[in-house]
């Protein structure tokens, strides 16, 4: 490949690292999974906003170095395929889990977000944890549970006062009615 080409290539990685804000991924390997496979794992992850792309490690080394990121160049040795998108690296990492059950022969050797490297152990991890919708959920909770529990002591009182109104209404009810 010529040094022209390399460098096209290079400034395409940059533009893409630029262009889709791609600061967090997950690396694997896909040696050995078949064409048919590899298309449907790409269209279902391109269906929910994730993209995978085989990568020529010397070139995406220098773009990462390009944008601080060198740290994760150490991950790159060998055949080596980047995923990002979705709302996070978390989703990622959980669709990447879930298509390693069906495709015994995809690996993981690492993630990289919030500048740190992750190994392939410390990648599978990050399916375990919390999505962004969840956290956002539990936020969103969290901030609501002290005006939920403000209404409810405002509101005891009154369901006591109404309920002892209704008995006694009830009962008025009652004697003319006898």
């Amino acid at each position: 490949m010529s040094k022209y080409v390399k460098g096209l290539m290079q400034n395409e990685m940059e533009k893409t690292i630029t262009d889709k804000h791609v600061n967090e991924f997950l690396v694997v390997s896909i040696m050995g999974i078949s064409g048919v496979d590899n298309n449907n794992m790409r269209g279902e992850l391109c269906k929910k906003g994730i993209n995978l792309h085989v990568v020529k490690n010397s070139l995406f080394r220098k773009a990462l170095a390009a944008h601080g990121m060198d740290k994760a160049a150490d991950m790159f040795k060998g055949p080596c395929s980047v995923i990002y998108g979705g709302d996070s690296i978390v989703d990622v990492a959980k669709e990447m889990v879930e298509w390693k059950k069906k495709l015994k022969q995809l690996n993981f050797i690492g993630a990289f977000l919030d500048g740190a490297v992750l190994g392939a152990e410390g990648a599978k991890e990050l399916s375990k944890m919390p999505t962004r919708a969840e956290l956002h959920g539990k936020i969103a909770s969290m901030a609501m549970a002290p005006g939920a529990n403000l209404v409810s002591a405002f509101m005891s009182p009154a369901s006591i006062i109404a309920g002892c109104l209704k008995t006694i209404a009830e009962k008025d009810e009652n004697k003319e009615a006898a």
